[in-house]
């Protein structure tokens, strides 16, 4: 399971490649920039992974696996620095306690190295800071698979939203105009006539216009 995404029958290292060609074919479809879905730094914040680590994983190369407890002080230290308070500060080891339930010796040790987090502690900071189960746990490759997936969603909520206003434009004359000529564009052509009279004509063939195409009323 990789941030509630099954992974039957296969590692996050031989799901990274297909999970990165997807996206980068959304990507293309919608004229997104590869440098934004694939933005190191904000991968880096979503998955916990640190930034040398996801440009090693994207590039294919291997990084290393840092042991449990490395992996859960690198992540919360990541964490405290990129989840701050309102005021832009950081949480203090008092209010990292009293958020995830526990003493401040025992929010102190964690966080210092101290003491080897368990499966509880890790869900209370996870809750305490807002991030998806497995944040401090998972492997950097299931991580990143899982951070991805995520904007793979999202890219297809966005190719869903432009298919289904395109389909609404093909049966309504009145979002086809608006479409293919675009408000902007109209106003723009309008703006470069030399009159007051020459625009007002504009206008009033636009009315002319919507009136020809209203939609029926419901």
């Amino acid at each position: 399971m990789t941030d509630g995404f099954e992974v039957p029958g296969a590692t996050a290292t031989v799901l990274l490649p297909a999970v990165v060609a997807r996206v980068t074919a959304l990507a293309d479809r919608l004229d997104v920039q590869h440098s934004e879905v694939f933005d190191v730094q904000r991968l880096s914040a979503e998955s916990g992974v640190p930034q040398p680590v996801v440009r090693a994983l994207l590039g294919g190369r291997p990084a290393g696996e840092p042991d449990l407890q490395a992996r859960f002080l690198q992540r919360l230290d990541l964490l405290r620095r990129t989840r701050l308070k309102p005021n832009g500060r950081k949480y203090t080891q008092q209010e990292i306690a009293d958020g995830a339930g526990m003493s401040r010796q025992q929010a102190g040790a964690l966080i210092n190295g101290d003491r080897r987090p368990t499966m509880e502690h890790c869900d209370a900071i996870q809750r305490f800071f807002r991030v998806h189960a497995g944040f401090l746990t998972a492997e950097d490759s299931e991580a990143l698979v899982g951070a991805l997936q995520r904007s793979e969603q999202e890219l297809l909520q966005q190719l869903a939203d432009r298919e289904r206003k395109a389909a609404a434009a093909a049966d309504d004359p009145l979002e086809r105009l608006l479409q293919d000529h675009g408000v902007r564009g109209i106003a723009w052509r309008a703006a470069q006539l030399p009159t007051d009279q020459h625009r007002d004509k504009v206008a009033e063939w636009l009315d002319m216009l919507l009136e020809s195409v209203k939609r029926p009323e419901s």
